[in-house]
C-alpha cells in the first residue's frame, strides 16, 4: 500500500514561488515597485509557471506591508532586471497609503477590543473572587 503524497495548497505553492522570486530578482527582494505587466516578464522567463500560482504570489507580494510602504513613496516602477519600468502615478501612491491607513485603523481597533475584553475578564474574575470570599466565611 502506498502513502499518498501530500499536495501543497495553492497558498503554499504561491509562497514558495514568491520566495524563489525574492532569491532570484532583487526587485522582489528589495520590495521595489514592480512594472505594470511584470507577470508577462515572469512568464517569459519561465513559461511553465502556473498563472494562478503566479497571480497569488504577486498578490501576496504587492499586498505586503513593505511593498505598500515602498509604493507610497515611489516615483518609479522597475522591471525584473532592475531597469526603470515606468512612473508611479500619484493615484497609485495614494491607493497604497489608503490601504496602509485602513490596516493600521483595523489593527488599532483589534487591539482596543482585545484590551477591553481582557479588562472585562479581569473584572469578572475579581467579582467572582469577591463572591467566593464573601460566602466562604
Amino acid at each position: 500500500m502506498t502513502t499518498p503524497t501530500p499536495v501543497a495548497s495553492p497558498g503554499q505553492e504561491a509562497r514558495s514561488l514568491l520566495k524563489s522570486f525574492q532569491e532570484k530578482y532583487p526587485v522582489f527582494r528589495e520590495f521595489k515597485p514592480l512594472a505594470i505587466g511584470i507577470d508577462k516578464q515572469l512568464l517569459a522567463q519561465d513559461a511553465g509557471l502556473s498563472r494562478k500560482t503566479l497571480r497569488l504570489a504577486l498578490g501576496m507580494h504587492t499586498n505586503s506591508f513593505r511593498y505598500l510602504k515602498a509604493m507610497e513613496k515611489a516615483d518609479q516602477r522597475f522591471n525584473l532586471d532592475g531597469t526603470p519600468g515606468g512612473e508611479v502615478p500619484e493615484e497609485h501612491r495614494r491607493h497604497a497609503a489608503d490601504i496602509l491607513r485602513e490596516r493600521f485603523r483595523k489593527e488599532a481597533e483589534r487591539r482596543k477590543a482585545e484590551k477591553e475584553a481582557e479588562t472585562a475578564e479581569r473584572q469578572r474574575a475579581e467579582k467572582l473572587n469577591q463572591l467566593v470570599q464573601k460566602f466562604a466565611k
